[in-house]
């Protein structure tokens, strides 16, 4: 991601899925994967939070993620929301000009986690993939990795393609695992398992989350 999409519309939808997520749950681990390129010349990262209709809480903390550019206000969003669990940065020196293949490698894995896979580009193309993309090979390797009661989501952007289109082909080209997906405009997350029990439970949490929210469900 780049510093200029802190604390916009679709940071404000990120935040608020992934703190329900953690929190409905009942799990004790947020981790973030990712990488931050440098700003482009865009108008991309302009929109306001409020325009998802996030909790207060978070529309507040995205305002200040927009008007500070410091990621590591997101380590508060626990404080900032009364919640018990913790957030923390994979790598720690996440700050980065561009993706790796393996830059979710050597993470630390823990039961009851979610693990949040937050690329530049999201998952791998047909063709034409490069570096700042999440490769199925090292996805697999991570899933295979992980406890059934661990949850792995990754961002994906809108790619001239319906989202129902490209999560049915992201489902065909997964080596292993069990997934689930939601989606708001122009961003997508997928949510994996290697447990098909932990997946039926992310898919009624994002059923309570779809009753307040303006998101669609894939499952």
């Amino acid at each position: 991601m780049k510093l200029q999409y802190l604390g916009d519309s679709k940071d404000s939808f990120k935040w608020d899925y992934h703190h329900f997520l953690v929190q409905t749950l009942g799990y004790s681990q947020l981790k973030i994967a990712w990488t931050i390129s440098p700003d482009d010349n865009s108008s991309e990262g302009k929109t306001s939070p409020e325009l998802f209709p996030a909790s207060p809480v978070i529309i507040e903390l995205c305002k200040k993620l927009r008007t500070t550019r410091n990621p590591e206000l997101l380590l508060e969003l626990p404080t900032a929301t009364g919640a018990n669990y913790q957030v923390s940065f994979h790598p720690k020196a996440h700050l980065n000009d561009s993706a790796s293949p393996s830059f979710f490698s050597d993470l630390t894995i823990e039961n009851q986690q979610v693990i949040f896979l937050d690329p530049d580009k999201g998952f791998e193309p047909e063709r034409s993939s490069t570096d700042k993309h999440v490769r199925y090979a090292d996805l697999d390797s991570l899933i295979k990795s992980i406890p059934p009661d661990t949850v792995v989501t990754v961002f994906q952007h809108h790619r001239r393609k319906k989202f129902t289109d490209d999560f049915a082909r992201i489902r065909e080209r997964m080596l292993s695992g069990y997934s689930t997906a939601i989606y708001w405009q122009s961003l997508m997350f997928v949510i994996l398992s290697s447990s098909p029990e932990t997946i039926a439970r992310v898919c009624a949490v994002n059923r309570a989350y779809a009753k307040n929210r303006p998101i669609h469900i894939l499952a």
